[in-house]
């Protein structure tokens, strides 16, 4: 097996022992993605909406470097900080797919890094 680390400058750099994204085997597999933006390096905390189109906005730069799309998501993770949030982060969420969603799965958890309210990780396919 091989694998291709993907990096890009338009999403923050890892701030630990881990890639953006490897490509493995025909999948993408993206770490997850806080509200991180990458032209201030600072967080995107205004609102839930705005948190959650920042992780969307990054996700989506993984996916270019990747010359890849949202439609070749085929599973994603969602992991927010109360499930109380859940209408707001799945109304931004689903504006960025057409048709054809991908599996998910949304948990409430403890804490979550920099104390931020969502982080999503995505699992993608390379070719369709």
């Amino acid at each position: 097996m091989s694998k291709q680390i993907i990096q890009t400058d338009k999403v923050p750099a890892p701030i630990g022992p881990y890639s953006q994204a490897v490509i493995a085997n025909g999948f993408l597999f993206a770490s997850g993605q806080i509200a991180f933006d990458p032209n201030t390096g600072e967080l995107v905390m205004d609102s839930i909406q705005s948190e959650t189109k920042q992780v969307m906005e990054n996700i989506k730069a993984i996916l270019e470097e990747a010359k890849i799309g949202f439609e070749n998501i085929v599973k994603t993770s969602i992991f927010l900080s109360d499930m109380q949030l859940f209408a707001q982060v799945n109304e931004v969420y689903g504006s960025y797919f057409t048709s054809n969603f991908p599996a998910r799965e949304t948990v409430a958890v403890k804490t979550l890094p920099r104390n931020v309210n969502v982080e999503i990780s995505i699992t993608a396919v390379i070719e369709l």
